[in-house]
């Protein structure tokens, strides 16, 4: 089995659209249930960094960077909640083969940049994985008002606090990994996110509605390997 790994997350966005469930029930393996909130669904985009991605008990100076793009949306299995993945881009070619080989995961190759200046993020991203639909997606963002941590039952912890990543493998069969961090530092947020080709590409129209936006200067975490789900 492999070890499990340190994939420290930074400069995150959380975009997040409620939507029709069953728009996104058709988009999901038949062993997955979306989960609601107030009878909506929700699709979120969340651009990132990885820093420091490495094995376990290997030193931080050995772990590289990883900016990284994500469609996803929110799942139980068996009564456990978490997060059911459309598709991940990252800027990595090895690391993507690796995490799909390794973890069963939809990742993708992209051309990722994430930058910052007086406080704002901004962040472009091309994919070039071969044989992939084109995905061009763009955003800016910036974290406004206090720092806060989610209260237990609100939507800002229905859409951060998962520690269940679930997908689907080859052979149909359902995989899961936990993912341990602390719980997430937020803030309310202003963005601007052009996403359209992303939505697109996994089957869906972009979401009628204003987005919820969080920020969250990051959290340092630990992936377990990819198990079977029993």
């Amino acid at each position: 089995m492999l070890p499990s790994l340190h994939l420290d997350w930074r400069h995150v966005l959380f975009a997040n659209w409620s939507v029709d469930p069953e728009l996104v029930a058709r988009q999901v393996p038949d062993a997955l249930d979306v989960q609601t909130r107030d009878g909506q669904a929700w699709l979120s985009v969340v651009p990132f960094t990885n820093v420091n991605v490495r094995p376990r008990l290997t030193p931080k100076r050995l772990g590289r960077r990883l900016p990284e793009l994500n469609l996803r949306t929110y799942v139980t299995c068996d009564g456990e909640p978490g997060i059911y993945f459309f598709n991940l881009d990252a800027d990595g070619l090895l690391s993507v083969l690796g995490a799909r080989l390794s973890h069963h995961l939809p990742y993708y190759y992209a051309d990722i940049d994430l930058s910052v200046a007086d406080g704002e993020v901004r962040f472009e991203s091309r994919r070039r994985h071969p044989g992939s639909r084109p995905v061009r997606v763009s955003a800016t963002y910036r974290p406004t008002g206090e720092q806060f941590r989610s209260d237990p039952g609100s939507l800002a912890e229905f859409l951060t606090e998962r520690h269940c990543l679930f997908t689907e493998a080859q052979d149909g069969s359902i995989r899961y990994t936990t993912v341990a961090h602390e719980r997430w530092p937020l803030y309310d947020a202003e963005a601007t996110v052009d996403a359209e080709d992303l939505f697109r590409a996994n089957g869906f129209d972009r979401p009628a509605g204003d987005a919820v936006f969080y920020y969250s200067p990051g959290v340092d975490t630990l992936a377990s390997p990819s198990r079977h789900l029993e």
